[in-house]
């Protein structure tokens, strides 16, 4: 717990539109870390985190502290930890799909080759540790930081079982819905439930805020998940910035496709495992099975789940102080349920 909060109520900022705008102090931040890298290394970590993208992941580290009484100002290095775990990830799974265009530009390993993209992402996940226990902003206590990074490196751990756990279903398209949301769990949702437990023990010592705050960044990240593979047949690779069949490509099955082989006729069926088996020309696949999740609904479907796990995250807010940051964070999680980016 720790930080005491000495924010006057008219400097607070409140609402979705100052939770966005937090992320121009994160990027400056990140500019500052590592514009102008000088080495091959800093070369490479300054090309995957700048321009950073939407930071939601540090934000909510901050927003979390925040909720509970802690001062996220004195929190930026130190909320910087979870993006370079992310893009680390992001960077091995460019590498693991072979994909070649991450934010809308050419990928790590497309611009820089795959051994080099390996080694910097390396490099990426153990700054996560030197920011974590390199940053000490007044009144974060040893216990604190060991706290924080136990968190940080349960999640690490998890998104690895996440990444090994979904290959194991490359292709399958008897996944079970359970299965998919065991992979979403661990791939996803582990990294927003990590920043708000973090952001909550750098802000409060009540474990019951911690939990509730921990269990709201879980759903919000499951949905957060299920948003993603709708994005895949929504016209939306502008936004999301890369290849929009990425996902059939690599027989990933996602949760719309899952929903609907299980809502299909037998003839739609064999057609959806025909697209995963790589039996139909890629353009004729993916608009194939683009149709048939909208036919039979499994989009529909998906998209009920993702409201479900949003509602479920807004519920744990009644478990925390009143006020505008609860408010802030309820609107973040319509914010994910609804978005096209």
């Amino acid at each position: 717990m720790t930080i005491v909060n000495n924010l006057t109520r008219d400097a607070k900022p409140s609402g979705l539109a100052s939770f966005l705008a937090g992320g121009d102090p994160l990027q400056r931040e990140l500019l500052g870390i590592w514009g102008g890298g000088l080495d091959v290394l800093g070369r490479i970590a300054e090309y995957a985190l700048v321009p950073a993208g939407k930071l939601l992941r540090p934000l909510l580290v901050l927003e979390s502290a925040r909720c509970v009484g802690g001062t996220p100002e004195e929190l930026t290095k130190l909320a910087l930890a979870i993006e370079y775990l992310h893009v680390a990830t992001l960077i091995h799974d460019d590498i693991i799909d072979e994909d070649d265009v991450r934010r809308g530009r050419p990928s790590v390993q497309a611009e820089f080759g795959v051994a080099p993209a390996i080694v910097a992402g390396d490099g990426l996940i153990l700054e996560t540790f030197a920011a974590l226990t390199g940053s000490r902003p007044d009144g974060v206590s040893d216990a604190d930081i060991v706290a924080v990074t136990s968190v940080m490196a349960r999640a690490g751990v998890d998104l690895c079982r996440g990444q090994l756990l979904e290959a194991e279903y490359v292709g399958d398209l008897n996944c079970t819905v359970d299965q998919y949301l065991t992979v979403a769990r661990l791939k996803t949702g582990v990294l927003f439930e990590a920043a708000c437990r973090i952001g909550a023990v750098l802000g409060t010592g009540r474990q019951d805020w911690i939990r509730a705050l921990g269990e709201y960044g879980m759903n919000l990240g499951i949905a957060f998940q299920i948003r993603d593979d709708l994005l895949g047949f929504d016209d939306a690779s502008a936004y999301i910035g890369k290849p929009q069949d990425s996902d059939l490509e690599n027989r990933r099955p996602t949760l719309p496709v899952l929903l609907a082989h299980q809502r299909a006729s037998g003839r739609e069926r064999a057609l959806l495992e025909r697209a995963f088996r790589g039996e139909l020309p890629p353009e004729e696949a993916f608009a194939l099975v683009r149709e048939l999740v909208g036919t039979t609904g499994g989009r529909d479907a998906a998209a009920q789940m993702a409201t479900g796990l949003i509602d479920d995250a807004k519920d744990r807010l009644s478990l925390l102080p009143a006020g505008e940051s609860a408010d802030t964070l309820a609107e973040i999680a319509d914010y994910a349920s609804r978005r096209a980016f």
